[in-house]
């Protein structure tokens, strides 16, 4: 007796009985099926990497942000703090700098008004508007320098020295305002994390530029 053939699936041939009876395609098939799985995986894993550097980039940028907020926060309140005594943000930081100069109570070892420019970080020209306007409030006084008479130099006054501490106090209290309800530890990390950044940034240096638009780095 003949036997007929059947359509059961679950007699079809496995991938090694396919591959044994002259069948190679199914093995194919599954192989196709493994490698395009396994490069789906490597793309995720990809993607996710890529995610996390994006991620850090934005963490970054969102400190950043953060630091600028609090800067901006802390220089408007110091500067309402001032106001009342007629000292402007600028003339703080002007006789903060003086103050903290070596040999500031002597005439021939006080901040010369270039140098001062330099601190601060402005023009020689705003520079002397600032010192023109303390000068005037009674806070500094200009002194010839000994060894060059075309210098000058600038002394703080009594009153300067005074307005100096009420500066101090001030800025005081806003830093308690502002880091107050922040934990000792929390502040100490936060003031590690910020000198170990500047450190780093300081010792890499200025960026290196493109020689012209478009052009690679030299």
């Amino acid at each position: 007796m003949t036997t007929t053939p059947t359509d059961d699936p679950a007699g079809a041939p496995t991938g090694d009985q396919a591959h044994a009876a002259g069948r190679p395609e199914a093995v194919d098939r599954a192989d196709d099926r493994t490698g395009e799985q396994a490069g789906e995986q490597a793309a995720e894993r990809a993607g996710e990497q890529a995610d996390e550097q994006v991620g850090e980039q934005l963490d970054a940028a969102e400190l950043a942000d953060a630091m600028t907020r609090a800067i901006k926060r802390i220089r408007r309140r110091t500067g309402e703090r001032l106001d009342p005594y007629g000292i402007t943000p600028g003339q703080a930081r002007a006789l903060r700098t003086l103050a903290h100069a070596p040999g500031c109570e002597l005439p021939d070892r006080a901040m010369r008004l270039s140098d001062l420019a330099d601190k601060l970080h402005i023009a020689p020209r705003s520079a002397t508007t600032v010192v023109d306007a303390l000068e005037e409030a009674g806070l500094v006084e200009r002194s010839p320098d000994p060894a060059d008479r075309r210098a000058v130099r600038i002394l703080l006054t009594e009153a300067g020295r005074a307005a100096v501490e009420r500066i101090g106090r001030v800025r005081d209290e806003v830093a308690q305002e502002y880091f107050g309800e922040v934990s000792p530890a929390d502040q100490a990390v936060l003031l590690r994390v910020l000198r170990s950044a500047e450190a780093r940034f300081l010792a890499a240096g200025p960026p290196r530029r493109p020689a012209h638009p478009g052009g690679a780095a030299r």
